[in-house]
């Protein structure tokens, strides 16, 4: 809708535009005057063609301006052609075919093709409406896919802290008031022997409550980083394992719990099916993507659409990255995976 000032501006313009042509055809009618009453060539002409050019580019042009967005700057060079193209005529036929008019339309036909070559190559290139929302919407959902990743890895952290210094602690603490008794019941032995089976159950509980915490997220991810964090896990598996690692800076938390996760359950496959190989881990980041290959020299034949694998699989394609396992038999496995990290 127009406001106020732009429906009196448009009103101040129609005034002008109605002056206008009253005085052209003023003009024309004082000219045509002036030739009967001077007689000679028929001379008026040319003031009628100098006065109707104003009307014929604004006709052209706002036959223009309806056409499509992306077709509009060829319509425009196409009135406007036309326009030029009827003024050169008339010219030449006022003249007496005075000059050679197959050059200047040539040369405007030419200009317009080209411009209509153009247009079209980048209509066809350009994606039209649909694509273009298609993307957007891609767009939209990676980015709110990549937040609410994110925020699911903060989350995770949060519920590892809130393990650790929470249930872990009290069940702790809990351990020890029962060796306390324990101690203090020494000449009761029924009781004791309750009490140790308690202080037992009670460290039980402590060692499946860290093991689920460092399975949610490992407080060594947090604190020192990926490489750390890997460093740690080779330590931990039953095979022996050589780290390698090339990469200098912190990921986002979200990449390095991916590539955590993505050792840790190769590692596990590992040693249940290729007990007593040796395994190799490398990490680096190359151009802004973080690549991880583990390896082992086990007997292969691993099968790619296993449940830990897809799983994995999975989770790096969530973040726009990609898994390969190569598991030929009798020749080791090596699972390979990439991930954006910019």
């Amino acid at each position: 809708m127009l406001d106020n000032d732009d429906t009196e501006r448009a009103i101040q313009w129609r005034g002008v535009r109605s002056v206008w042509s009253a005085l052209a055809m003023l003009a024309a009618i004082v000219v045509t005057i002036v030739w009967a009453a001077t007689g000679g060539a028929f001379w008026p002409v040319w003031v009628w063609l100098g006065l109707a050019v104003p009307f014929m580019f604004r006709a052209a042009l706002r036959s223009a301006r309806s056409a499509p967005r992306r077709w509009r700057a060829l319509a425009v060079q196409s009135a406007l052609s036309g326009v030029v193209a009827v003024i050169l005529i008339v010219v030449w036929a006022l003249t007496g075919a005075g000059f050679w008019l197959f050059w200047p339309l040539f040369g405007l036909g030419v200009a317009l093709a080209f411009h209509g070559l153009i247009v079209g190559m980048w209509s066809q290139l350009r994606p039209g409406p649909r694509e273009q929302a298609l993307e957007q919407r891609v767009d939209v959902l990676t980015r709110t896919r990549r937040g609410a990743l994110d925020v699911q890895a903060a989350e995770l952290r949060r519920i590892e802290r809130d393990l650790h210094d929470g249930a872990q602690a009290r069940l702790v603490a809990l351990s020890m008031q029962i060796g306390r008794a324990e101690d203090r019941l020494e000449d009761r032995p029924e009781l004791a022997e309750l009490l140790r089976s308690a202080r037992a159950e009670a460290s039980a509980a402590i060692g499946e409550l860290r093991d689920l915490a460092r399975g949610i997220a490992p407080p060594v991810l947090a604190d020192r980083g990926l490489v750390a964090a890997v460093d740690a896990l080779g330590k931990r598996s039953a095979l022996e394992v050589t780290v390698e690692a090339q990469v200098a800076r912190r990921l986002p938390p979200v990449i390095e719990s991916a590539a955590y996760f993505v050792v840790a359950e190769s590692l596990t496959n590992a040693a249940k099916h290729a007990r007593g190989a040796r395994a190799r881990v490398r990490l680096a980041d190359r151009g802004g993507r973080l690549v991880i290959v583990v390896s082992d020299d086990g007997p292969g034949g691993a099968v790619p659409t296993g449940g830990g694998l897809t799983g994995l699989r999975r989770r790096v394609e969530a973040l726009d990255g990609s898994l390969e396992v190569r598991s030929p038999a009798g020749a080791g496995t090596t699972i390979r995976a990439e991930l954006p990290c910019e």
